[in-house]
């Protein structure tokens, strides 16, 4: 059993719209994802979703989507990112997803979700700048990915590893230079977790990217075109693998 993650899929099969004026890498990007994803991964892996699913506007209009994703093989996470504006109550999302019998998906949403030795934890996380607005959504974010560690600490065996995923980079290099806005940085490191994978940066942006060790945690990241819309392997330990 095998653990892969891949971030920002950009799904828009209900809608007309292209990722590839983004840059021609991003054509037929969703049939490059399948392709890869059924090579690798078997109906009891296990992969990660860190935000960024769909374009669609309404829960509804993601049919086609999730269609998409329950007809891969594996067990499948998802968390929010900052376009899933269908994203509505955890609740009415699971309903959704049982009325279209869509059933081996899940949402990390203030909550803790186990797998074999490991335990996913993580939560949206925010653009890291210094408005008023920023700052408020940073510190309520905070307090979600603090809730969800709290969940896996307090309702799962002690020995499993928690592994934190966010949608967007919790650091990067420039606050990091700045020794500006840590809070992410400094809940992770308050938690001891070790591994956090995140999305959000496309194109010129990774130049912007974290990956690597700062302070005893491995951040790295997985947006799909950064990975060149192949999944990554989680190690049980040691290093991840791109394959």
């Amino acid at each position: 059993m095998s653990i892969y993650v891949i971030a920002d899929l950009h799904l828009s099969f209900s809608q007309d719209k292209p990722m590839d004026i983004f840059g021609k890498n991003w054509e037929n990007h969703a049939k490059k994802i399948k392709q890869d994803w059924l090579a690798k991964v078997n109906d009891d892996d296990m992969v990660v979703l860190p935000g960024d699913f769909s374009w669609a506007m309404h829960l509804e209009d993601t049919y086609l989507d999730f269609k998409y994703l329950n007809e891969l093989p594996g067990k499948k996470v998802l968390l929010k990112g900052n376009h899933d504006y269908w994203w509505t109550t955890v609740t009415s999302m699971k309903k959704f997803l049982e009325e279209n019998k869509f059933n081996n998906i899940e949402f990390l949403y203030n909550n803790a979700i186990e797998y074999e030795n490991k335990v996913f934890v993580g939560s949206r996380g925010w653009a890291l700048q210094d408005t008023e607005n920023s700052k408020k959504m940073i510190n309520r974010e905070c307090q979600r990915l603090e809730l969800s560690i709290k969940d896996a600490i307090n309702n799962y065996d002690n020995t499993k590893e928690i592994i934190a995923f966010m949608h967007y980079p919790p650091l990067v290099k420039q606050q990091l230079l700045e020794n500006n806005h840590l809070e992410f940085y400094k809940v992770l490191k308050k938690y001891d977790i070790k591994r956090c994978y995140y999305g959000h940066l496309h194109g010129n942006s990774h130049k912007d990217a974290i990956n690597g060790d700062i302070g005893g945690i491995n951040f790295s990241l997985i947006s799909a075109d950064y990975l060149n819309f192949k999944l990554l392997k989680i190690n049980w330990a040691g290093r991840d693998i791109f394959c």
